[in-house]
């Protein structure tokens, strides 16, 4: 825990102790205690914007399955093409399962890309890492996530974050990796805004972001001049590299919690009752719904986590038996609640003339076991899975990629990991051939040798 304090007691006009003041309890109240986008600052490195865009990720934690839902095989035996049957959608090209009845209605605004594969372990965490950053972390090296390498080379808008992670950041995923919802070698300074909320909950607030109640706005004002109160018991901390980075990220800190955008961007009671329950009042539809408040007010990006864990509720992880979940939980819970709010936001996007403006990506760590398993569900598999993208300049209705008969390896146009990070950089016109300052201050590229945006889409 951080303490800045020195051995005296000087009292402030407001009754408050200097040394009651620089401790972290009070720091926390006005920006410190902020997620660790607050830690830290790089220096520089923030481009002209080229590109308005914005995107909003859902990141599907558990792994969907590509047979069950967007790339069903009905000629299959029983045992591969599992229980539910496809049905029409908009577009000619895409058949969705019975169990997704609205994603066919939008299959218009939404393309799919059915050869998705990588040659990480089939553990969560290996794939979040792929999937997030585009690289398996190797050699002590963490990448950054996708958000992040936006965030550090434009920078924010507004006095939002550029990159929020929505409800909160992931939990383990069973292989006790870094989950890749981080920025990695490029510093705490470009690591995601976390909500650590649930924006569902009639009583939702942000806990990081609005002081106590107990300091009033005319108190807090008086805080900000928090290098007034230092006197000579730190000067040497103050003559140091790391007092001008805490004064940064205190003005940081400051300029968010105080700012009447953030709040309102925040406030879901803005909106409609009708509006909240078209995306639905679960924890995920909310958080789609704040996401399309957050892109609106300036957020460059923004990560809606499906779920939070593998473990303890019932997500996309449909191994058939408990702990997990059952196929018939993925009918009856998880796809009624993730086809309303995923098409809802869609919808919603395209009605306020912003889908262009915002790229909807729908990713995965990995995709499910072509067999169904003894106890009725599916297992891990990275070999050959689905991802979708609408909004963005991406062209809807159309199918990128093709599984081969049983959904097992990818047939036709392999997509990568790599290249799923160059299409999301492309669409935010983020220049491929661009490098990160690597470890060591190497250059870093943007994107590996031989990976391209999926250019069909487009």
């Amino acid at each position: 825990m951080l303490k800045l304090i020195g051995e005296g007691r000087t009292s402030t006009c407001d009754g408050t102790t200097r040394r009651d003041f620089l401790q972290v309890g009070t720091l926390g109240a006005i920006g410190f205690g902020l997620p660790h986008w607050f830690a830290a600052r790089a220096a520089g490195a923030v481009r002209p914007e080229a590109n308005d865009r914005s995107c909003i990720m859902i990141f599907n934690l558990g792994a969907p399955s590509n047979m069950d839902l967007w790339d069903m095989k009905p000629d299959a035996p029983a045992e591969i093409r599992g229980p539910f049957k496809p049905i029409a959608s908009k577009s000619p090209a895409i058949q969705f399962s019975e169990i997704l009845p609205r994603h066919a209605q939008i299959a218009d605004k939404l393309s799919l890309v059915r050869s998705v594969h990588h040659g990480g372990a089939a553990v969560h965490d290996a794939g979040w890492q792929m999937m997030q950053t585009g690289r398996l972390f190797a050699g002590g090296v963490n990448t950054p996530h996708i958000g992040s390498v936006v965030s550090y080379l434009e920078g924010r808008k507004t006095d939002l974050p550029p990159f929020v992670v929505l409800p909160e950041l992931m939990g383990r995923g069973g292989g006790n990796l870094p989950n890749g919802q981080a920025a990695g070698f490029l510093g705490k300074a470009h690591d995601p805004f976390a909500l650590n909320a649930d924006p569902s909950k009639p009583d939702f607030r942000v806990p990081d972001l609005l002081p106590p109640k107990e300091i009033g706005e005319l108190r807090l004002d008086r805080r900000r001049k928090i290098r007034e109160l230092v006197d000579d018991a730190v000067s040497t901390f103050e003559a140091s590299e790391d007092a001008a980075l805490l004064d940064d990220n205190f003005q940081s800190a400051f300029r968010l919690m105080t700012s009447p955008k953030a709040r309102e961007a925040l406030d879901l009671t803005r909106e409609s009752t009708a509006t909240r329950e078209r995306y639905g009042m679960s924890r995920f539809g909310q958080s789609c719904l704040l996401a399309r408040r957050l892109v609106e007010s300036g957020v460059r990006f923004v990560t809606v986590n499906a779920f939070l864990t593998v473990f303890d509720e019932i997500t996309w992880d449909i191994h058939g038996s408990k702990p997990f979940t059952s196929i018939e939980g993925m009918r009856d819970i998880v796809c009624p609640m993730y086809d309303q709010a995923y098409t809802a936001l869609v919808e919603d996007l395209d009605q306020r003339g912003l889908l262009d403006a915002t790229l909807v990506c729908n990713l995965a760590e990995f995709g499910r076991t072509p067999r169904v398993n003894p106890a009725g569900g599916r297992d891990h598999w990275p070999n050959c899975f689905t991802v979708g993208f609408a909004g963005g300049g991406v062209q809807g209705g159309r199918v990128i990629g093709a599984s081969d008969p049983i959904g097992a390896v990818p047939a036709d146009r392999p997509v990568g990991p790599g290249d799923v990070a160059a299409t999301i950089f492309h669409s935010l016109g983020l220049d491929l051939e661009a490098t990160l300052p690597g470890p060591a201050g190497r250059p870093f590229p943007l994107v590996d040798f031989g990976c391209r945006e999926i250019r069909e889409l487009f």
